[in-house]
């Protein structure tokens, strides 16, 4: 199985591009991308406090859970992106898978339970707030695509397609030299990840949906343990950029695997119990309340 995954992957042509490529000598500085990323992490943490402030002064109820929860994903998010290992992952395949776990699987699923849409709404002008707000209604364009692409099975999909896809060694390697092509990857990788675990959490059945949620998790880590497992019992380095870079490519790329197959194949373990819970909860509330 990892042969063939092996021939298939590098049966695919490697296609720099012409611009913007990250050599190993070039690799050590910091990019416009990675500043860009920085921005935007500033940007949407001043926006949570800016609205957790005026909710204080309307006398709104913010759980502190929650607060707690949106702050930690945060620092972990920005943690992945700054140096040192941002810079680390340009060299090692392990670093960069390290990278990638933190943001989609503690980052996100930490931001999302801090419930920040509803913050972020009142950081806003009273006019823009009503305006966005109003643009996540059921019967607009944005809310019906919304609610399309946050239902369970939907984000599910989207979010186990482009983490295989993306790391095809043909595309997996153009991100690693290209930052822009990096950049477009960390997005695609942060986006459907933020679609999923919304879905799982928030989605439109409430409650309720938790017991299909135990299933997306549940398969989640499979998938991806599966995907772990080839890179961890591979014979031989799928990527020739970290051949170039790396002392021990194979060594890297197995320690890569492992953080794929058993830490986050734990994180999401948990994830799975703790819904499953949840759903034992709801189900015992609704049954005193008939």
């Amino acid at each position: 199985m990892t042969r063939l995954y092996a021939i298939v992957f590098c049966a695919v042509p490697v296609t720099l591009l012409a611009h913007e490529t990250v050599s190993p000598s070039t690799a050590e500085s910091v990019s416009r991308w990675d500043v860009l990323a920085v921005c935007i992490f500033v940007l949407l943490g001043g926006l949570y406090a800016c609205g957790t402030w005026r909710m204080g002064l309307r006398g709104a109820t913010q759980r502190r859970v929650e607060r707690i929860a949106f702050w930690c994903g945060w620092t972990v998010m920005l943690a992945a992106v700054l140096p040192p290992l941002d810079l680390l992952a340009a060299q090692r395949f392990a670093a960069h898978m390290l990278q990638h776990e933190l943001l989609m699987i503690v980052g996100v699923p930490l931001l999302i339970a801090g419930r920040p849409m509803a913050t972020w709404l009142w950081a806003l002008p009273a006019l823009l707030r009503h305006g966005a707000g109003g643009m996540f209604q059921r019967h607009t364009t944005v809310g019906a695509l919304w609610r399309l692409v946050t239902a369970p099975a939907a984000a599910w999909m989207l979010h186990g397609i482009v983490l295989w896809v993306w790391h095809v060694p043909a595309l997996y390697e153009l991100a690693v030299r290209n930052e822009g092509v990096h950049a477009v990857q960390h997005a695609m990788f942060v986006g459907t990840s933020a679609l999923f675990w919304w879905g799982l959490v928030y989605g439109r059945y409430g409650r309720t949906g938790y017991g299909a949620s135990v299933f997306y998790v549940f398969t989640t880590a499979v998938h991806t343990g599966i995907l772990g497992a080839l890179f961890t019992l591979a014979t031989s380095p799928f990527y020739q950029v970290y051949i170039e870079r790396a002392p021990d490519s194979l060594g890297d790329q197995q320690l890569a695997g492992l953080v794929m197959w058993i830490p986050a194949g734990l994180v999401l373990t948990v994830a799975g119990i703790g819904l499953f819970a949840a759903w034992l909860g709801e189900a015992e509330r609704r049954t005193h309340l008939t």
